[in-house]
């Protein structure tokens, strides 16, 4: 059987009526027959029926043991690092979502919890962060947004020599692409709200374990903290699952060939795709994201400005100027200004986050519509002599 056709049968019936739809269940709490004696739901905050559902066909999608639902991708996030606790450090990609940065050095730093960040596009580099107190390799791969591409099953195998957890933000390959768990990962974590739920209409976070103990651990923190996501976004999940193949497959084709068009433009200074072959770690990409690069490009320009490059977002017709990724329309943002904004300025330097850099997010759009609408916005900067390369 092949994976789509997996996939959409996964999707349950309704038991009660037979509809092909998982039903919404829109409701708080549940009828019991006596104290503690239920049809296996009490509080929709412990247990929704269409939260299970989700949750069950995410865990399948990823090859995991389980998955849990929440409210949001941070919160999502949080629930992981609920995991450690004061004296406990989390090696981490450099130019991790600003958002975890946020939490990891704002947040969990007030509670004696330790942060390395570290180019992880060689493996080894993290040998010289490891240590006995290191419980956790938080990876993006692709990173955001500059798509640093790390060998998530070498990592796995330093990490399991010090019994270090390996997350894997798997948001921007999607489970379409990459596999972690096959890769030796041991959690899973996903902004839902970007190719998941696929169509920009809802905001969710996933995480995804693989054995017993992590299931246990991560429901008990589900449940305490209680960040759950609601009946109605986990059927828009849903929904959006039912055609992620198709568009994560669309995504990618578009996203390669507006690579290409932009790596020929005098404008551009550097261009982040995984899918070129002139990217680091290209090989590695192809082999462990199944051939499909996804649907982001970065870019920085030769004017290294910040005015540049807000021309430019502003300038674009079908590319539109907003936060997020992943949806059926093409979105186009400034990382510097926009989702990295709480990032130190030397540590986006550092990380490849220049004050031009660029971010798109492909769509399903017709690729050449696409080109047009981006080189009508590239004709209103200063004009440079177009390069002459493959």
């Amino acid at each position: 059987m092949s994976r789509i056709t997996d996939l959409l049968h996964s999707i349950p019936a309704d038991p009660l009526t037979g509809a092909l739809t998982v039903p919404v269940y829109q409701t708080s709490t549940f009828l019991q027959e006596a104290p503690d004696v239920n049809k296996g739901y009490d509080y929709s905050r412990t247990g929704n029926p269409t939260r299970a559902a989700l949750e069950k066909i995410v865990a399948g999608l990823e090859g995991g043991t389980a998955a849990f639902a929440f409210a949001t991708g941070m919160a999502a996030i949080d629930a992981v690092a609920k995991l450690l606790k004061t004296g406990d450090e989390i090696i981490a990609v450099e130019d991790i979502y600003g958002g975890a940065y946020r939490l990891f050095t704002e947040v969990y730093k007030n509670f004696g919890i330790k942060v390395h960040f570290v180019n992880t596009t060689k493996a080894e580099n993290i040998l010289d962060y490891l240590n006995d107190n290191t419980k956790l390799i938080w990876l993006e791969s692709p990173t955001n947004p500059t798509l640093k591409i790390t060998d998530i099953r070498k990592v796995s195998e330093i990490a399991k020599t010090s019994n270090a957890l390996v997350v894997v933000d798997n948001t921007f390959a999607s489970p379409v692409a990459q596999r972690p768990f096959e890769l030796g990962a041991d959690i899973i974590v996903h902004s839902a709200t970007k190719y998941i739920g696929g169509h920009s209409d809802l905001v969710a976070g996933i995480v995804v374990t693989n054995t017993p103990e992590l299931d246990e651990k991560i429901k008990f923190i589900q449940n305490a903290a209680g960040g759950v996501l609601g009946p109605w976004d986990c059927y828009l999940a849903i929904r959006g699952i039912e055609t992620i193949e198709l568009r994560v497959r669309r995504q990618s084709e578009n996203a390669l060939k507006v690579a290409q068009y932009l790596s020929q433009r005098p404008e551009i200074d550097k261009i982040y795709y995984p899918g070129l072959s002139r990217h680091q770690n290209h090989e590695i990409a192809a082999e462990q994201q199944n051939g499909r690069f996804g649907g982001v490009i970065s870019f920085s320009l030769k004017d290294d400005t910040i005015e540049t490059a807000t021309k430019l977002v502003i300038s674009t017709k079908y590319f539109k100027l907003a936060e997020s990724l992943g949806g059926v329309k093409s979105l186009i943002c400034h990382p510097f200004t926009m989702t990295h904004a709480s990032i130190p300025r030397e540590n986006k330097l550092k990380a490849g986050i220049q004050e031009s850099l660029v971010r798109l997010s492909v769509g399903i759009e017709d690729p050449e519509d696409l080109i047009q609408d981006i080189s009508q916005a590239l004709q209103q900067l200063p004009h440079t002599e177009i390069k002459n390369e493959d």
